[in-house]
């Protein structure tokens, strides 16, 4: 595993997870993608694009990063893309690309401050992944998404395995609220053998 990986699974809080983005954000691509074979970007974007058929349609990139989603998306004529990272620099980089309507620094696994039913759609890859988001955050994305709205994003194998993942959707779709379109196994870092869950739900009430 490449070892700024293996620091940021392991980093025992945020602040220690934040210097590590800070200085890893100029090559945070490369690494993850030429080294670590990641492409969770490219599996939740084919997923959300083949059901997200309004090209209107307002998105939350949810832990954009340096933009790996949006640049799919704006490539296939979305363009009303909302980011949020908890990475200055890494947010920085999202910027020169020149996609996103507006990006903000923000700390997923706090209260988003987006008003109820804000969006279409929310993409989270790469973010439920050891040390940094928990599944507790998904009843928060649900708050701000749309009736009818999409919620797609990856969980890494180590996390779906370590957290309640599965309780909190499943009580979501026990209450009505949530109900399932695609979760499957899926891969994730190519290179290093990590698979991934890919889930796809749709918000009902």
């Amino acid at each position: 595993m490449i070892s700024t990986i293996y620091d940021t699974l392991n980093a025992t809080d945020l602040d220690e997870l934040e210097d590590i983005y800070k200085n890893w954000a100029s090559e945070y691509e490369y690494d993850v993608i030429q080294l670590a074979g990641y492409v969770g970007h490219i599996i939740t974007t084919d997923l959300l694009l083949k059901n997200l058929k309004n090209n209107n349609a307002r998105i939350l990139d949810a832990g954009c990063g340096t933009g790996l989603v949006g640049e799919i998306l704006f490539e296939n004529n979305f363009k009303n893309i909302e980011g949020v990272d908890f990475s200055e620099e890494m947010l920085s980089i999202a910027d020169q690309k020149n996609i996103y309507k507006s990006l903000n620094l923000f700390d997923l696994t706090k209260k988003l401050t987006y008003s109820d039913n804000s969006f279409d759609a929310i993409i989270c890859a790469g973010t439920f992944t050891c040390g940094h988001v928990g599944p507790e955050s998904l009843v928060e994305m649900l708050r701000i998404l749309k009736e009818g709205g999409f919620l797609c994003f990856t969980v890494r194998k180590q996390e779906w395995e370590a957290a309640p993942y599965m309780q909190i959707l499943d009580k979501l779709m026990n209450s009505n609220s949530l109900k399932k379109i695609v979760h499957n196994t899926s891969g994730y870092n190519i290179k290093e053998g990590i698979s991934c869950q890919l889930c796809l739900y749709q918000k009902t009430i």
